[in-house]
């Protein structure tokens, strides 16, 4: 893990931002980069204000927070990533961009480097077929929000190297997480039964069974869940949801994974949760 110095962030959204915010916070130096200069400006926004409440609620001294902040550098050029040891990508969750992308880091990250995925879903295996290094690409997938949920999901693709396992694993470790390691199959773990919860829950409110507010009443105080499945499913975004599910219908082939059409009704509505607003509940502006 020695070897580790220079983390390279692509993309600047929820998942990104957090991410670059607490690899910073242990030291490492990161590079943030998404193609535009306004979701940086906007990330570096968000990273400040959680520091400022960990300050507030005396996590961290004023000190931690202004050496996490000079840890952090952003750039709109992939090329500026060049010399990074470890690459975590965190775009969006499009198969066609995630390939698109891993094969140009291929080609300008040192040829050394690791290149990790935050994907929920999509098969490492097939990220690392676009590139020259499919041994040292490897899945990295953090919960949100990346500050606050311990967990980092790592899974191996068919040809990742053990040595590339161990180097991630342990890069985790140093930055306060703590791991479980999956195989590479649709949905990995935590998606594999979170999400089908989730589509059930809609498909749930489609039949008229229950109100938004009482089916995520019934599971919080039913089965103990911090959240309800409707209220998580708009915390996470349903056009992520949905991408979910149908990687998962496609890569199982079984009905039980078939994404509910009031989900997709949803999202081609342009209510995805939070972020936008509005989904099974309204929200008081969105979250980018």
């Amino acid at each position: 893990m020695s070897q580790i110095k220079e983390i390279a962030v692509v993309g600047a959204g929820q998942m990104g931002s957090g991410i670059a915010q607490v690899c910073a916070s242990s030291g490492f130096q990161v590079r943030m980069q998404d193609i535009s200069q306004e979701s940086l400006d906007r990330a570096q926004g968000v990273i400040e204000k959680s520091l400022d409440r960990l300050v507030k609620k005396e996590k961290i001294s004023a000190e931690q927070k202004q050496s996490c902040l000079s840890n952090i550098t952003t750039s709109t050029k992939v090329e500026d990533l060049a010399s990074c040891d470890l690459l975590i990508e965190a775009a969006t969750e499009n198969v066609d961009l995630k390939l698109s992308l891993f094969s140009r880091f291929d080609q300008l990250i040192k040829k050394d480097a690791i290149l990790a995925s935050n994907t929920s879903s999509i098969s490492i295996t097939k990220i690392a077929g676009v590139t020259q290094r499919p041994e040292k690409v490897i899945g990295m997938h953090f919960m949100n929000p990346v500050p606050i949920m311990k967990l980092v999901e790592v899974i191996n693709g068919l040809r990742t190297s053990e040595e590339t396992t161990q180097t991630v694993l342990e890069l985790s470790k140093a930055i306060g997480k703590t791991t479980v390691t999956a195989k590479d199959f649709p949905g990995f773990l935590v998606n594999r039964i979170l999400c089908p919860m989730i589509n059930e829950a809609v498909f749930a409110l489609e039949s008229g069974i229950a109100s938004p507010k009482d089916i995520d009443a019934a599971m919080k105080l039913g089965t103990n869940q911090p959240m309800g499945p409707l209220e998580l499913a708009d915390f996470v975004g349903l056009d992520t949801v949905l991408a979910i599910m149908e990687v998962l219908h496609e890569g199982l082939g079984e009905d039980k994974y078939r994404p509910a059409p009031l989900l997709r009704q949803y999202v081609e509505a342009g209510l995805y949760g939070r972020k936008s607003g509005q989904g099974f509940y309204e929200y008081t502006g969105g979250n980018s």
